[in-house]
C-alpha cells in the first residue's frame, strides 16, 4: 500500500502572532488572513512486509530506521523529531517507509514546517485506518509541533495546509472559525510578488519573545495586537468588496506597525529588498511569517509584478518563487 498526500503553504497578509493562544484571548474580535499557495509539503508512506520503520526527509538529508517494536523511542528521538514524534503519536503496527519533501525554501516563512505536519498527520493517519476524523488534524498537528519547537505555536498555518484558498481565521474563546473568502483570485495573484531572501529564519524564537511580553503586561505590546486584530479585520473587509486600493494602503500602514512590534523582523538585505521592490513598482511589502529572514510577499502595482520581479531577482541571493493560489488543501491518495 502507498499513500501520497500534499499540503499548500501559504503567504500571511494580516493578523501573524495574534494566533498564538493565549493571546487572542486578550484581543476581541482576533483574526488572521492568509492564502494556500501551490508551493507543497509532500509525504509519502509505503508499507513493508517485515516490521521495519525507515524515516526519511529528502530536503535535510537525514534517514534512519528503527521498527515496530521500538517506536516508544520516538517519543524523544532528536533526528527528524517532527516526524519522529508523529509516528510515536500515532503508533502504527506495521512496517513502513515514510518520504518527506518541501517544495517551499528552509525557514522561509510560508509555514513550511506546519504545512509538512498536516500532509504527515493525513498520511499517517490514513495508515492507522482513518483513525480521527479531519476536524482533529489542526489540534493534534498544534500540539505535537509545541511539542518539537518546546514554546506555543500559532494557529493560523494549519487552517491553509488543511483547506487551502483564501481564508480570514477568527479567534475566541468559543474556539476558531475558518471563513472562506471568495475574492478575485486573478488580481491576487497578478499583483503579489514573492520573494525569498535567502536568509533562513526561527519563527518559534521571535514569536515566543513577542508572547513573553505580552503576558507579562506589556502596555504597549497590548495596543500593537489591538492595531494587528484591527488590520486583519480590515483587510477581510478589503478583499470581499475586492477594493485593491485599499489593501494596498492597509499593507502600507501595517508594515510599520510589524517593525514596532518586533524590531528585528527585517534584516538589513531585507530593507535593501523592499526599497529596490518600491523603486520598481511595488506598493508595499508583507514580511511572511516572523520575519527575520525567510519571504517577502511583494503588493505590486497593477501590471508591474513582473519589473518588480526583475529587480529583486537581480540583488545578490532573492530568489523569486513561482506560486499560484492552492485551493485543494490537504490531498491524500491511497493505492492499494
Amino acid at each position: 500500500m502507498i499513500i501520497e498526500s500534499s499540503a499548500p503553504t501559504r503567504v500571511d497578509l494580516a493578523g501573524g502572532t495574534i494566533d498564538i493562544p493565549p493571546l487572542f484571548l486578550f484581543h476581541e474580535g482576533a483574526a488572521t488572513v492568509n492564502f494556500a499557495v501551490s508551493m507543497l509539503a509532500h509525504c509519502r508512506i509505503e508499507t513493508r512486509d517485515d516490521d521495519r520503520i525507515i524515516l526519511e526527509s529528502i530536503d535535510q538529508k537525514q534517514r534512519f530506521e528503527t521498527t515496530v517494536a521500538e517506536i516508544a523511542s520516538l517519543k524523544d528521538e532528536p533526528r527528524l523529531e517532527l516526524l519522529s514524534k508523529l509516528v510515536y503519536f500515532f503508533k502504527p503496527n506495521q512496517g513502513f517507509h515514510m518520504t518527506t519533501e518541501s517544495e517551499a525554501p528552509a525557514g522561509a516563512g510560508l509555514a513550511g514546517s506546519s504545512t509538512l505536519n498536516i500532509a504527515c498527520i493525513g498520511a499517517l493517519n490514513k495508515l492507522v485506518g482513518d483513525r480521527y476524523t479531519p476536524d482533529r488534524f489542526i489540534p493534534i498537528a498544534a500540539a505535537v509541533e509545541c511539542q518539537v519547537i518546546k514554546v506555543p505555536t500559532g494557529y493560523q498555518d494549519y487552517y491553509s495546509a488543511q483547506y487551502g484558498g483564501v481564508a480570514c481565521i477568527h479567534f475566541s474563546p468559543a474556539g476558531m472559525e475558518r471563513e472562506a473568502l471568495d475574492i478575485d483570485v486573478a488580481t491576487l495573484e497578478r499583483r503579489i510578488a514573492v520573494c525569498y531572501t535567502g536568509e533562513p529564519r526561527n519563527s518559534g524564537t521571535n514569536n515566543w519573545e513577542l508572547t513573553k511580553r505580552h503576558i507579562d503586561g506589556d502596555k504597549e505590546l497590548f495596543d500593537l495586537f489591538d492595531g494587528i486584530r484591527d488590520t486583519s479585520l480590515n483587510m477581510r473587509t478589503a478583499l470581499l468588496a475586492n477594493d485593491w486600493n485599499a489593501v494596498g494602503e492597509i499593507l502600507v500602514k501595517a508594515q510599520p506597525q510589524r517593525k514596532q512590534l518586533s524590531p528585528n523582523i527585517t534584516t538589513p538585505q531585507m530593507d535593501h529588498l523592499i526599497d529596490t521592490a518600491i523603486a520598481n513598482g511595488a506598493i508595499a511589502a508583507k514580511v511572511c511569517g516572523a520575519g527575520g529572514g525567510g519571504c517577502i510577499a511583494f503588493y505590486c502595482e497593477d501590471g508591474r509584478r513582473s519589473e518588480v520581479e526583475a529587480a529583486v531577482a537581480a540583488q545578490d541571493g532573492a530568489q523569486i518563487l513561482d506560486w499560484k493560489l492552492n485551493t485543494d488543501g490537504l490531498t491524500i491518495i491511497l493505492t492499494a
